[in-house]
Parts: structure tokens; C-alpha cells; sequence
């Protein structure tokens, strides 16, 4: 299995590294082709713009998704996007590692999405949920939050941590037609003493050797949903 590892975090010995060095080992040591994709050390740009491509129509209007796909049909990204978009197409696996910040992924992490995701690369032309581009690979999302399990539970002062995350899952990976998997979530990690995060590092260690049997969060059916967007 092709394993993409993207990580989000500026430093690499916080507990977010740990998480990504133990998915790199955990699943190597399965057998594993594992890339990581250190968003922080390569010094992505997460900021789209006109530098995304390399031959474009510099109109005066910036249609951003329409050069997105123009840049598909064309093959002209830029070369770090190129990069990425070849990591994605053949990995089996996303595992996407970052702290949860603002209720969502780090301004970086989003960048790489808005940019890699490209429209005609990633999505479009009714190519999307049960006919998405992604179908039959497996995305995971693996964070650590500042609080508490009993925080992000139905009744806690965060809020459910399955609403929180419903757009990282039903509008950016399902989207795209990704087999979603639970997510991991190391709580309070920053706070937590070092046994117990030890704990986790062996929960989460235990759980990636049995991946490749788990089943995924059931995706949305097109069939229940306005015949329009079916056909588009």
C-alpha cells in the first residue's frame, strides 16, 4: 500500500511530530511505501495565486478555478503543486497529521488542500462523492487537541468532536470520493502527562496495524440528494 503522510506542524519535536513519526515507522515496519509531505520544512506556500501555473491567461480577472482546470487539461502547474498532485494520485492511503486549531485544519494545511485540490485535478465534472476522483483510496485524519475528551463530547463546552470535523471529512475528503476512516484523536496531548502519552502513541500505533481491515465512515449517497446535482 502507497501511504501519503501530509503533516502540519512548525515544530518537530511537539506531540503532533510524534504522531507523524509513528505513523512513518508503524507502517513502513507493515510493509509499506510511506511519503511525507512536511508542509512546515518544505515551506509550502499555501497562498493560491497566478505562480500556481506555468503558462496561463493573465486576464485582467483572476478565475481561479477556471486556470485550475485549464492547468489539468494543459499539464502546466507549477512544479511543487506537480510534486504533490503525483503524491496524491498514487497514494493508497492519506493520513493527514496537524494540532486542531480554530476548529479546523492550520492555515497551511488548508492552503495545501485549496491549492492541491485542484478543480479537474481533484473534483469536477460529476466527479464527486460516490463518483469522486478519490474513489477506492482511504483517508484518515490523526490531531491533537489543547482539551480534554470530556470537552469535545455531545454535551462538553467544545462541542461534539464528530460535528467539528464533518467538514474536514463530508466537504474536502468524502468530496472527492475518499473512503473516510474514524479519526484519531490525541485529546488534551499538550497537557497530558508522559505516560499517558505513551498511551496514546501505542493506541495510535495499534490502530494503523489494523487499517487495512477497518471500515470506513459511510459515505453520503448522490441517490438521496436533488437529481440536479446527480446529472451535473
Amino acid at each position: 500500500m502507497n501511504v501519503l503522510v501530509v503533516y502540519a506542524h512548525p515544530e518537530p519535536r511537539s506531540f503532533t511530530g510524534a504522531l507523524r513519526d509513528a505513523a512513518v515507522q508503524t507502517l513502513t515496519e507493515q510493509g509499506h511505501e510511506v511519503q511525507v509531505s512536511d508542509l512546515y520544512s518544505m515551506g509550502f506556500n499555501p497562498v493560491p495565486g497566478w505562480h500556481d501555473f506555468v503558462d496561463h491567461d493573465r486576464l485582467e480577472f483572476f478565475g481561479y478555478e477556471t486556470e485550475q482546470k485549464r492547468a489539468t487539461a494543459a499539464g502546466s502547474f507549477a512544479a511543487d503543486l506537480r510534486l504533490e498532485m503525483e503524491k496524491l494520485a498514487q497514494a493508497d492511503l492519506l493520513i493527514l497529521v496537524f494540532p486542531l486549531w480554530w476548529y479546523g485544519f492550520p492555515a497551511i494545511l488548508k492552503g495545501w488542500v485549496d491549492r492541491v485540490f485542484a478543480a479537474g485535478f481533484a473534483y469536477g465534472s460529476g466527479r464527486w462523492y460516490s463518483k469522486g476522483v478519490f474513489r477506492g483510496k482511504r483517508a484518515m485524519l490523526a490531531f491533537t487537541t489543547g482539551g480534554p475528551a470530556t470537552a469535545y463530547s455531545a454535551d462538553g463546552l467544545q462541542g461534539d468532536i464528530a460535528r467539528i470535523v464533518y467538514p474536514l471529512h463530508h466537504g474536502i475528503l468524502h468530496y472527492t470520493g475518499f473512503d473516510v476512516l474514524e479519526p484519531f484523536v490525541a485529546f488534551g496531548a499538550s497537557y497530558a502527562e508522559p505516560e499517558s502519552r505513551a498511551a496514546i502513541l501505542a493506541s495510535f500505533e495499534a490502530r494503523l496495524r489494523g487499517l487495512e481491515s477497518e471500515a470506513a465512515i459511510p459515505p453520503p449517497d448522490l441517490g438521496d440528494f436533488d437529481e440536479r446535482l446527480r446529472r451535473k
